[in-house]
């Protein structure tokens, strides 16, 4: 290109050349030159106006967690720009692939405490890869490629640029001839050979090994490795909440999801194991409990991309830096095939001694719609009809959903882990059904999350998104917040007790279908019309009110700890 062109229109040609299809925004008035330019490229990427900047990152990490692509997400300066905060430290923790653009008030006041200017660049620096406040329009070339790559390489996560309102009006002769320059940036992708044979000779000696497979594995695209390496050597999978579908869960090798609300099974093996590898996992606190005490018996083995992760939570023997599905090719050309052994065996008795004593299992005699009836009922839909993804919030819930629904795809589980944020699932769900139009795209949240990023409803709707199914696990309360408070709080339930709307009523006021499901009769019945139904549906599943999440790990405690059901008296913290 010889001609000129403005900074916003070299906004808008960098992300066509990244082949950027959607993205997700709202414009105001430090973006307004971007918006004007977005005009010229509405046939060449999709814009999806959100009803909340907070709504619209969500959306773009939705995208992101379905795809394994860049997710793309616009506002203005000053609040829309600290409205994508949340969203910006959920990708951060999740290590989401994420672009975030924002309008900067115009260079000649930035400092000045001008309209709307806030230090984005500054307040997001901890929660992000990078970021840029680019101010000549002769670096938008370079910054938009260079914030590409930083935000999918090495271990993804969140990039931000921010763009003052004169670098966006100003015209230039943009420069597309570009390389790359970071030689502070590396990222290693195949492990060290001596490092994987020092892992093969522990794994070879082990009597109770096990693998712990985390989000790095479906990142990676290892799951087909996973599986190869797991039936070559005959080790048990675990895995944990961002992992679940990274192994399917009806193999005879998994045994289940670890950590604070994982199950005894899976905690006990883990306490006992004398080999543990984790393959792209953090050893985060909710799946350690106490790390002083987790895996106890255990020489550990750690596949990160990120080093800096290795043994900062767990004393790791054997670090191996790489790519997950790399590392896994590796391992699986190094390792003798090995018989299954007692071990297995073992864990299936742990199993049987503990997994009658949950309460899905041991339904009371009771009229009154429970959490387990939704999902026992969900799990057999799923299975039944396949090409579907889960999107869940936070909370009681998303635990229930992680335990509860036998995951086998990968990206078919997207939830908000390491940050915990309510409101996530409504607009992740958006992002998902607009990448995957043809699957059919579940959420499962609380009344309370539903309650934060509802008004998407109203983007769906504009967009004629129609695969989008919502089911509402409606029990009054703030309900993981008041579980804690019944446990460890002697029942003291400050501030925990929650009013909403009709969500039927309040679905239908937004156009989109609306059911209310009280008794047990009336669920299946309600999941079928749900799908029948060629639009989105909310449906509002009025639940047993205080119905707990079992099995536990008390904060603080080893996951040999754990609280397997309601206790006769509350246990102290």
């Amino acid at each position: 290109m010889s001609e000129k062109m403005t900074g916003a229109h070299i906004m808008c040609e960098a992300l066509v050349r990244e082949g950027v299809e959607v993205i997700f925004g709202i414009p105001g008035g430090a973006i307004m030159p971007f918006y004007y330019a977005m005009y010229e490229y509405r046939d060449k990427f999709r814009h999806i106006l959100c009803r909340h900047e907070q709504g619209a990152g969500h959306a773009a990490e939705g995208y992101a967690r379905a795809t394994g692509r860049v997710g793309v997400c616009v506002a203005t300066s000053g609040p829309g720009a600290t409205n994508l905060v949340t969203p910006i430290a959920d990708a951060w923790m999740d290590s989401t692939p994420l672009v975030a653009i924002t309008g900067q008030v115009s260079s000649l006041v930035v400092g000045k405490d001008a309209f709307q200017e806030t230090d984005i660049t500054g307040i997001t620096m901890p929660i992000t890869k990078h970021n840029y406040l680019v101010k000549r329009i002769d670096d938008i070339p370079y910054v938009m490629k260079e914030a590409f790559y930083l935000a999918s390489t090495g271990r993804p996560g969140p990039v931000l640029v921010d763009i003052t309102k004169d670098a966006q009006q100003a015209r230039t002769v943009p420069n597309w001839d570009i390389k790359l320059a970071l030689p502070g940036y590396k990222p290693t992708l195949q492990g060290n050979r001596k490092q994987i044979r020092a892992a093969v000779e522990l794994l070879t000696g082990a009597q109770k090994p096990l693998i712990m497979a985390g989000n790095g594995v479906i990142m990676a695209g290892a799951t087909e490795e996973l599986r190869t390496f797991a039936e070559r050597t005959g080790i048990p999978v675990i895995t944990t909440l961002h992992g679940l579908g990274a192994f399917p869960e009806d193999h005879p090798l998994s045994i289940g999801m670890p950590g604070m609300h994982g199950w005894v099974h899976v905690n006990r093996a883990i306490q006992e194991c004398d080999v543990l590898i984790n393959i792209g996992g953090r050893f985060d606190d909710r799946v350690t409990g106490k790390a002083s005490t987790f895996a106890p018996n255990a020489r550990v083995i750690h596949v990160d991309i990120d080093p800096s992760e290795i043994g900062k939570n767990v004393r790791t023997e054997v670090p191996i830096v790489g790519d997950a599905k790399l590392v896994l090719q590796a391992l699986i050309e190094e390792m003798p095939p090995r018989e299954a052994t007692a071990w297995m065996q073992h864990i299936r008795q742990l199993q049987a001694t503990h997994q009658h004593k949950q309460q899905y299992l041991n339904r009371p005699d009771t009229n009154q719609l429970m959490p387990h009836d939704v999902y026992a009922a969900l799990n057999r839909t799923l299975k039944e009809r396949g090409n579907y993804r889960v999107i869940t919030d936070v909370g009681q819930h998303q635990m229930w959903a992680a335990q509860l629904i036998d995951w086998s795809r990968p990206r078919s589980h997207i939830t908000s882990g390491g940050s915990g944020t309510m409101g996530f699932a409504v607009p992740a769900a958006l992002g998902a059904a607009i990448a995957c139009p043809d699957e059919t795209i579940w959420v499962i949240c609380g009344d309370g999350g539903f309650q934060m990023t509802n008004q998407e409803l109203a983007t769906i709707v504009q967009e004629g998104i129609t695969n989008i199914k919502i089911a509402i696990i409606n029990n009054g309360y703030l309900g993981m917040v008041r579980q804690w408070q019944e446990l460890f709080e002697d029942r003291r339930y400050s501030h925990t007790l929650l009013s909403g709307p009709d969500f039927a009523r309040l679905a239908e006021a937004y156009g989109v279908c609306g059911m209310t499901v009280e008794t047990v009769d009336g669920v299946e019945p309600a999941i079928e019309a749900a799908y029948n139904h060629k639009g989105t549906v909310v449906i509002d599943f009025r639940v047993e009110r205080e119905v707990n999440v079992f099995p536990m790990v008390p904060q603080g405690k080893s996951i040999g700890d754990m609280i397997e059901q309601q206790p006769t008296a509350n246990p102290t913290a």
